[in-house]
């Protein structure tokens, strides 16, 4: 049997997880095994945001499907007393591995295997905890309701203890244990073009921005597939962006100029070139922080070929795991670390590749690819209908 289960974070008058779009407001349904100064919740179970109950029965097994939308944080999954084996990892199959629980970032979908093996006669929970920023919310909770006890019936025990907020250590160690099933795509052995992205946080006009190689991502007006498909050089500035950052950059400290500028500009990668991404995670404006980042990239799938810490060099590209690793479509940079893609440029059209933080996305932390653009047939015109182009149609209609 299949469950889908999807987590975001959302305010609601404080902050509240979400389990499934239903979080407790004002509430907590275990207040009275929390240290929050909360409330226990007292539920008809008919209220908007009563929690959607996962109905199982005894002995069973089950593949539960799990995706982040989290706007901010990275969260922790457990369901008490179940393990949970990994199979799946952003729509790709993994070599399945078995947890107590495990972190999932914004952006990041899974799927698990569990087997309904406890006592039949109680129910549990299934929680979601904050990982990676200190908590100001208690726990996302539901229940896991065993078929013939009542599904508003509280679990016995207080809800699964998460590995604390800011332990980098298990995160690694569970990120380290994700490798390709056997079958799965290889990657390319060599690269044709590599860039380099160092993650910043800087001012502009004095507001904090994020930065890639010193540049802070704005959209433009006009779609980026419009500006290229037609030559329109003043839809976005030509200038690319650099490949990489200057080698005496000290990662482990706040930049010695924190000034950065805007750019819209454009990574265009050769048509089925193999690319290698190193994101690069450096010190923020305020010293000794450094924060995690799960980066996305639309339209591809890409291989992580691993993590290190501190400051990437050639030398640590023979660390490079070519033999099995994960394909996904997310990958986590830690702290004052690197991680390093690898991607197949084929899938025509101008992608965009950034940070699955809300916030920071919007504050700047992204790049733009295009590949094949011209091998693109035909645009649909509602995908262009803004900007140049949209000025372009109208002077072309007939109407």
């Amino acid at each position: 049997m299949n469950w889908k289960l999807i987590f975001s974070l959302s305010l609601c008058d404080g902050l509240s997880l979400l389990i499934n779009g239903r979080g407790q407001y004002n509430c907590s349904l275990a207040a009275h095994f929390s240290n929050y100064s909360t409330s226990p919740c007292k539920l008809r179970c008919d209220e908007q945001y009563a929690p959607q109950v996962l109905y199982v029965y005894p002995n069973k097994t089950y593949r539960l499907r799990i995706a982040s939308t989290t706007s901010l944080s990275l969260l922790n999954l457990a369901i008490e007393k179940h393990r949970m084996l990994l199979v799946e990892a952003d729509g790709n199959y993994i070599e399945p591995f078995s947890v107590q629980n495990m972190d999932i970032s914004s952006g990041e979908s899974y799927s698990v295997i569990f087997t309904t093996d406890q006592n039949p006669k109680r129910n549990y929970w299934i929680s979601i905890s904050v990982r990676g920023r200190n908590p100001k919310t208690p726990q996302g909770l539901t229940i896991l309701n065993y078929h013939l006890n009542s599904a508003s019936r509280i679990p016995e025990s207080p809800p699964p203890v998460a590995p604390r907020w800011n332990d980098e250590s298990y995160s690694k160690t569970f990120y380290n244990k994700i490798f390709a099933l056997k079958g799965n795509p290889k990657p390319p052995s060599k690269h044709d073009r590599r860039l380099v992205l160092l993650n910043t946080q800087n001012f502009i006009e004095g507001h904090t921005k994020w930065a890639i190689n010193n540049v802070s991502l704005v959209l433009p007006s006009t779609p980026y597939l419009g500006s290229i498909r037609y030559g329109l050089s003043k839809g976005f500035d030509q200038e690319p962006p650099p490949d990489s950052y200057g080698h005496g950059y000290d990662v482990m400290k706040p930049a010695s100029n924190k000034n950065s500028t805007y750019g819209s500009g454009v990574y265009m990668l050769r048509f089925n070139a193999t690319v290698d991404v190193i994101l690069q995670n450096a010190n923020m404006i305020k010293d000794h922080v450094s924060e995690i980042h799960p980066w996305h990239l639309h339209g591809h799938d890409f291989w992580v070929l691993g993590y290190g810490e501190g400051k990437f060099t050639e030398k640590d590209e023979g660390r490079f795991n070519l033999k099995n690793p994960p394909f996904r479509n997310t990958g986590v940079v830690f702290p004052y670390g690197w991680t390093a893609l690898r991607f197949v440029a084929n899938n025509p059209g101008v992608w965009a590749f950034h940070c699955h933080i809300e916030p920071h996305l919007h504050m700047g932390m992204g790049v733009v690819f295009s590949e094949g653009v011209r091998k693109i047939k035909e645009i649909p015109s509602e995908a262009l209908s803004c900007g140049l182009t949209l000025k372009m149609f109208m002077k072309n209609s007939k109407y």
